[in-house]
């Protein structure tokens, strides 16, 4: 059994499709690859944000629910996404970038070794940058080319996420005997995980917390996270390895990208693990992404009916000069 190769996605549910595109797009300057739907719910958009190219491990997505409420952040829920980015100095131009756009921060603190800048988006979704800068382990992705951040600053993919338990003996033993993860270390209530070869891009942190009420989800919380797994026949031999204990599962799931499988690992913890490809380059060109509605081949008899369901965007950017913005 292969080790899981890091985090492939984190999916989120947003309170606005054009709200968070306009901020994962001019705020934090990451790439749009696609603009879709959910393929669950096609009256839903699902929107992916990546580095340049659409890398595994570099994709953060959401949801618009149409009438969801909001979430209520708590325990029992995965809490916080991290996204990477090269250098303690990117956090310092970080610092500016939110002040100038007037995005919610904590500072920089450190936590694990490692320099970090928590903050939050409109909805009060849960997010930190965290330096790369004396990092090893899985590599990151390349920064937007053409996006607004300078690319010695920029964005490049997932950092740790984090999950909030109240079942921490259980959870450890789901992350250590399941999914073959090791602790590496604990500071207060919160346990660093690692994955296959490590680092900020294969970390999961767990933070025991059993005084907070039940999390609750909705706009502002995150969906599920998923895990990086090389292809269909190593997902398989995940499905029979969850099965063996007992952990219900989805069975393989083709979302066309790449190939899925789902399990509720504990109270409203859904992880999936998912294939490297085939990837967000075969249905639209480089230069373009994400700016059509892209549907999967099995959807596109329905693409009438689902444009009828899902207002437009206007997504197009490649007509776009962005300058890069140095504070």
């Amino acid at each position: 059994m292969n080790e899981l190769k890091g985090l492939h996605h984190i999916t989120a549910i947003t309170s606005s499709a054009e709200k968070i595109y306009q901020f994962f797009t001019y705020v934090l300057g990451l790439r749009l690859v696609k603009k879709t739907v959910n393929q669950d719910d096609i009256q839903t958009y699902h929107l992916y944000f990546t580095d340049d190219t659409g890398s595994p491990g570099t994709d953060m997505t959401f949801f618009d629910f149409p009438g969801i409420p909001k979430g209520i952040h708590g325990t029992n829920e995965i809490s916080k996404t991290s996204f990477r980015v090269p250098s303690d100095e990117a956090l310092e131009y970080w610092v500016k970038r939110f002040n100038k756009y007037e995005v919610n921060h904590k500072g920089i603190q450190e936590q694990f070794g490692k320099k970090v800048l928590s903050f939050v988006d409109f909805d009060e979704q849960q997010y930190q940058l965290i330096s790369d800068e004396n990092n090893n382990g899985v590599e990151s992705g390349t920064p937007w080319q053409n996006g607004p951040v300078p690319l010695e600053y920029a964005i490049t993919g997932l950092g740790p996420i984090f999950v909030r338990t109240s079942y921490l003996d259980y959870f450890k033993e789901v992350l250590e005997k399941v999914f073959l993860m090791k602790e590496l270390a604990k500071e207060g209530d919160f346990h660093l995980f690692e994955m296959g070869e490590g680092g900020n891009g294969a970390q999961v942190i767990i933070e025991y917390n059993n005084t907070l009420p039940q999390a609750r989800q909705g706009f502002g919380t995150v969906h599920h996270a998923a895990f990086r797994v090389e292809d269909r026949a190593e997902l398989e031999q995940w499905q029979q390895r969850l099965s063996s204990f007992s952990l219900p599962n989805s069975g393989y799931v083709e979302r066309f990208y790449f190939g899925s499988l789902y399990s509720n690992v504990a109270p409203q913890i859904l992880f999936e693990l998912a294939t490297d490809g085939p990837g967000f380059m075969e249905d639209e060109p480089y230069e373009t992404l994400g700016e059509k509605l892209s549907l999967p081949p099995f959807f596109e008899s329905k693409r009438e009916q689902i444009e009828q369901l899902v207002r437009p965007i206007n997504t197009v950017r490649s007509n776009v000069n962005m300058e890069k913005e140095y504070l």
